[in-house]
């Protein structure tokens, strides 16, 4: 790594080990973006950002100087000065004008990476991470943005971010804050996008670029189902090993924007930050504005590098959770066992089941708290229902201890429902627009979590749960999305503050409860998968991917939650069939290895599946054991996709010494007359010598896969000779073929 500006020539040079980053000073002021890719030894290329041809810079061509702010790659963007492409930075001022000019003023280069206050994003140590600052002005409203850049001794990711400061005597308010902008070139491009709805979170989608603006965005309160905040520019031909790819990730867990721009002479625009929509931020004199953070990464060998890119960066540079690198607890959750219809002895015979199984935490879900029987009531009222939970919460958690179990439990502390005594209390903390009847979803409120005494009542009531049982996992959900959007704490300059504030706010409690118990196991919720960002793996080691748990579904669902996330990062769990979103039947054992590409658990009522699937428990819980380390630290190589194919899966992980990898098939529709199908493996080393092991789930134990026949009579026999990690990357292995739809193989990669 390393960050570099040349004097004479006004270039900045970031690189990382793969990758270099170039921006340049055209006319002694303007700051323009003149190349990102593979990594480059020059830095005087400066000629790349066109000015040296028609128009020129304004200095020696005035008359000109909107046609130049038209077409220069502008490195941060503003609005109203005559650069009429999409803008990344906006404000209004007190007499309604809303141009910005920004110049080029000073430049730090530090070791190290600076925190920013009130929001989550990677870290490094001096040794590890350079960033850059470079400071720009507005001399006219005296306004200075900092743009902030990192790179990382061990990652081809850069992070970025920007800081705002009111140096003026008056009020300025922000219209638009993106985290990151960047101009760039290219012909036949497509955008790669996740989107879906909730139960079908994170599809892929590839679309041509054409002229104009495609992207996705959320204005929900959350990064929400729909689209993700992600999204990458890819060449033509883009595949898991070819291709161009230059990817943004937002780490924020609110309203977001992630565009392209292609303009007309075919450059293209692209940034990501804040969704414009409902954002206003009044910034006084002397105060500060922090964007979250953007990753930007590239690859010029395809998307399997940009997955891994992201996967190393998160692991390395993100999480901070202790568990990041345990194998988390086994768990079972009684949602889809009970429901809202359990009490202190059902939840007991669960546990007695699951224990000499080999499951290691017992979570109680939603419908202990309150007068919550149904989802209609209760949202804010936190004190146990002894009805329920005959003799309290610390009595049934102190039972499940003694069985050697670990206990969790969920809350959805941002909720509020109008049958509640919190609401009859406490109307006006909802949020909610005076004189509007405020709209239901899931019959429940939002929570005005920007007035101090609600976020201080939320966080009583998670440590007055916490204090008083032994709790080691809370699940943290949220089933609704924003809307009505008003407060009866800010002022009415300030109404535009209040859905990043909220978001704010939601950090700070969940920072403030890790303080309070460093050894929690938390993991973020929201229907499913709505808040499954960056963000909140600053808070959580992991986050429920769907509340789908189809093992067919969440094919295609992990399959785009792991092209940007490590496997260790989601929450997956084998579920009973026929499956509560979808009524599909998939055979136990499936379920199992689908789930093992997570954090794995069940979802079930364990005293009343079939005997044989309960048979089968012991050998998955071995299996999750066996294998957790490779799942959760080696690298992640896509080799099939089922959203694609329409037919199979499948997918490795490969230890980073390279000595072990684990291959996940699943046959989704099994073809007649069709007996075995050719992979190409990946990520092995070539001069490596590897042994094929199928994992047989009736015992748990590892069995050659591959067979032989001494004869055209002669029974299969297994067969014990290696083949290079050469031969299998190039001629590839032959997969037999289960019988039958939805059945799967978990296959080892050992070297010999």
């Amino acid at each position: 790594m390393n960050i570099f500006f040349d004097e004479v020539h006004k270039i900045f040079k970031l690189d990382t080990p793969h990758t270099s980053y170039i921006m340049t000073i055209a006319d002694g002021k303007y700051l323009g973006h003149a190349y990102y890719g593979a990594k480059i030894e020059d830095t005087d290329v400066a000629y790349l950002t066109r000015v040296f041809e028609p128009p020129f810079v304004p200095s020696t061509n005035g008359r000109d100087k909107l046609s130049f702010l038209d077409c220069f790659p502008m490195e941060y963007p503003t609005h109203g000065i005559g650069d009429f492409r999409e803008d990344a930075f906006s404000i209004r001022t007190e007499d309604g004008h809303e141009a910005c000019e920004l110049f080029y003023k000073d430049h730090e280069i530090m070791r190290g990476k600076p925190s920013i206050q009130g929001l989550p994003a990677t870290f490094g140590l001096s040794a590890d991470t350079l960033t850059l600052r470079i400071d720009l002005e507005d001399p006219v409203l005296s306004l200075k943005v900092s743009l902030f850049y990192s790179v990382f001794a061990d990652n081809d990711c850069i992070a970025r971010s920007v800081q705002i400061g009111n140096l003026s005597n008056n009020d300025i308010y922000l219209t638009k804050v993106m985290s990151a902008s960047m101009d760039t070139e290219g012909e036949n491009l497509s955008l790669l996008t996740l989107n879906g709805s909730w139960a079908r979170e994170r599809w892929m989608q590839m679309n041509p670029l054409g002229l104009g603006f495609q992207g996705v965005s959320s204005d929900r309160g959350e990064s929400s189902h729909q689209h993700h905040p992600f999204f990458a520019l890819c060449s033509e031909g883009t595949d898991q090993k070819h291709g161009e790819v230059t990817a943004m990730h937002f780490v924020y867990s609110g309203n977001f924007t992630a565009k392209a721009y292609m303009g007309q002479f075919n450059n293209v625009r692209m940034m990501m930050g804040i969704n414009g929509e409902d954002f206003c931020w009044k910034l006084s004199e002397g105060e500060i504005f922090r964007s979250p953070e953007v990753i930007m990464t590239y690859s010029g060998t395809g998307l399997g590098t940009m997955t891994r890119n992201l996967h190393a960066l998160y692991r390395r540079h993100l999480i901070r959770s202790p568990f990041l690198h345990r194998p988390r607890p086994i768990l079972i959750n009684n949602w889809e066992a009970t429901y809202f219809d359990f009490n202190t002895e059902k939840i007991l015979a669960i546990a007695k089941q699951a224990a000499p199984l080999g499951i290691e935490m017992l979570v109680l879900d939603d419908g202990w708290f309150g007068n919550r029987f149904d989802d209609n009531r209760s949202l804010g009222d936190w004190f146990v229902n002894e009805e329920k939970l005959s003799g309290g919460l610390k009595n049934l958690v102190d039972e499940i201890n003694k069985l050697g179990m670990k206990f969790g439990i969920w809350f959805e502390p941002e909720m509020i429902s109008p049958e509640s005594k919190l609401y009859e209390e406490h109307p006006d903390w909802a949020i909610q627009i005076p004189g509007r009847t405020a709209g239901l979803c899931r019959c429940q409120y939002v929570l005005d979590l920007t007035r101090e005494e609600v976020k201080e009542y939320v966080f009583k009531c998670l440590t007055d749960i916490c204090d008083n049982a032994n709790i080691e996992y809370i699940k943290w959900d949220m089933n609704r999305q924003l809307a009505d959007l008003g407060s009866r704490y800010l002022k009415k300059d300030q109404m535009g503050e209040l859905s990043h504030r909220y978001v704010l706010a939601v950090y700070e409690i969940q920072e403030r409860l890790l303080q309070r118990y460093p050894n929690l196991l938390l993991e973020n919720c929201s229907g499913g998968g709505a808040r499954f960002d960056p963000g909140m793996l600053y808070y959580s080691p992991q986050i429920w991917c769907s509340d789908d748990t189809d093992a067919i579904e969440r094919l295609k669902i992990q399959e785009g939650t792991a092209l940007i996330y490590p496997l260790s990062t989601m929450g997956a769990h084998v579920s009973d069939c026929p499956n509560h979103a979808v009524g599909r039947n998939t055979p136990f054992e499936t379920r199992g290895y689908v789930a093992l590409a997570g954090t794995f658990g069940y979802e079930l009522d364990v005293t009343r599946i079939p005997e044989e699937d309960r048979a089968m428990i012991p050998a998955q819980t071995k299996m999750y054991h066996k294998y957790h380390e490779l799942v959760a630290e080696g690298d992640y190589y896509r080799l099939a996709s089922y959203a694609s194919n329409h037919l199979y899966d499948a997918y490795m992980v490969v230890s980073e010494d390279k000595k072990e990898a684990l291959l996940t098939y699943v046959q989704v529709l099994m073809r007649p007359n069709f007996h075995s199908r050719k992979l190409r493996l990946d990520g092995l080393a070539e001069d490596k010598m590897y042994k094929i092991y199928k994992y047989d789930i009736s015992t748990g134990e590892e069995v050659p896969y591959m067979t032989e026949k001494t004869g055209p009579s002669a029974a299969a026999t297994p067969r014990e000779s290696a083949l290079s990690g050469k031969a299998l990357m190039n001629a590839g292995l032959l997969i037999e073929s289960p019988w039958g739809d939805f059945k799967g193989i978990l296959l080892v990669i050992r070297e010999a």
